[in-house]
């Protein structure tokens, strides 16, 4: 039988400080008082001191109020039922259906013992390509995209679970404007593809700390259901929401703060998170897109400079476009020649003619006089840019292979192109 405590100590904000024996890290309690029963967790121990964490925050709590703690940390269910379905950060419905308590799992744990990983291999397929051709996404990676606030990053994360060849997709979204929420729930709905997604979602107007279980949440079932054989695909948005979550708390906490306000173990808690992205040797597979957006663009702000030390590479969301020039799958080599012979030459020839564009583009701002080899790479880079580059275009890597072989041929002579002999008889259009 777990105590109950009726003494409390301090009230800081949201945090409430008691003096409590047998409790462990992360674990919660039910905080009781005047506006009703609220969970609490445990967020710090200093020797017989608990410091916990209110969801519902402190106001109406006073110091002779009623803690008792439960003797666990915070669980979700693992349950197949979940499809469909949408909670909020600490796992409570958020679409008016009954929950489900079957099939618990902690959430947090530690991330896959290493001699149960293997090395990545499969590609995973969106329809878009600029991933698909340039930066293929590959099963068991961790990749951020950085952002800054009004780029379509929520559309293209939206997209992305339409359209990718997984099993299911987790959708945790932190700190989100309530039409941002509705977007992806109507988006997923009307597409078809919220029967094969579980949402764990926390808006704005929520408590602080359920932003931080978001994360949390939404990997824990997506190793319960990469166990079970499936491919996971898990969409975060967004991780600079979560990181500012910790920086309110440990300011409340009164902890000494590290660069720009954030606290010191940042690193290793994006870490944790990330880290979890795995393929297991005899089931299926974690991958996760993380979206941060980069305050100011700038990209050695401490959540995308630590972000970059833990991940896989990086897309760069910009002008409404994946950039070319800075995104990169450092895993791509990984599959991208398993896939047709010419997704290789055809990756780096359109990267190298469009690098030439833009310094074309250069010299003509500079009113310099443009010879016929810069009025050909004037019109190839309209041509990739409508047709490649933008984000609108839906379409399989086959045939973004074969647009990328017709762009070249509408735009250069097939020797100009330094490609090999052999794959221009091939491929270059008739």
């Amino acid at each position: 039988m777990r105590k109950v405590y009726h003494r409390i100590l301090q009230i800081a904000g949201n945090v409430i400080t008691v003096e409590a024996d047998n409790v462990g890290y992360n674990d919660l309690a039910e905080v009781t008082s005047s506006r009703g029963t609220s969970l609490a967790q445990v967020i710090r121990l200093q020797d017989a001191i608990v410091s916990l964490q209110v969801f519902a925050g402190s106001r109406g709590v006073s110091t002779g109020d009623e803690v008792r703690f439960l003797g666990h940390p915070m669980r979700v269910s693992s349950s197949p039922n979940l499809l469909g379905r949408v909670f909020t950060g600490s796992g409570e419905p958020r679409d008016g259906r009954p929950s489900i308590v079957d099939d618990l799992v902690e959430i947090a744990g530690p991330s896959v013992n290493p001699s149960k990983r293997i090395i990545p291999r499969n590609m995973i397929r969106t329809g878009i390509p600029m991933i698909d051709v340039f930066n293929s996404l590959v099963e068991s990676q961790k990749l951020p995209i950085f952002s800054v606030a009004g780029e379509p990053y929520n559309q293209l994360l939206a997209r992305i679970a339409m359209q990718a060849e997984v099993d299911i997709i987790i959708f945790g979204g932190m700190g989100l404007k309530y039409d941002d929420y509705l977007f992806f729930k109507n988006t997923l709905d009307e597409q078809g593809a919220l029967s094969r997604s579980v949402m764990f979602v926390h808006t704005a107007s929520d408590p602080v700390v359920e932003c931080l279980l978001v994360p949390d949440m939404a990997l824990a079932v997506a190793e319960a259901y990469a166990l079970d054989d499936k491919r996971v695909l898990v969409l975060l948005t967004d991780m600079s929401n979560f990181a500012d979550a910790m920086k309110e708390i440990a300011i409340t906490m009164e902890q000494i703060p590290s660069n720009r306000g954030y606290p010191g173990d940042l690193y290793s808690k994006l870490a944790a998170r990330y880290e979890k992205a795995v393929d297991f040797d005899s089931a299926g597979s974690i991958t996760i897109l993380a979206v941060t957006t980069m305050p100011g663009d700038d990209v050695t702000h401490p959540i995308p400079d630590n972000t970059g030390y833990i991940t896989e590479g990086q897309f760069y969301l910009r002008n409404g476009r994946i950039e070319p020039f800075g995104s990169l799958s450092r895993l791509k080599q990984q599959v991208n020649d398993k896939t047709r012979e010419d997704h290789r030459i055809i990756m780096d020839t359109m990267i190298r003619l469009y690098a030439d564009f833009k310094e074309t583009l250069e010299k003509q701002s500079m009113g310099f006089q443009m010879s016929s080899w810069d009025d050909k790479l004037l019109a190839y880079g309209k041509k990739f840019e409508a047709q490649m580059m933008d984000l609108s275009v839906n379409i399989p890597l086959e045939e973004a292979l074969d647009a990328g072989w017709k762009i070249l041929a509408e735009c250069f002579d097939r020797t100009e192109t330094g490609i090999k002999t052999d794959l221009l008889d091939k491929f270059w259009p008739k």
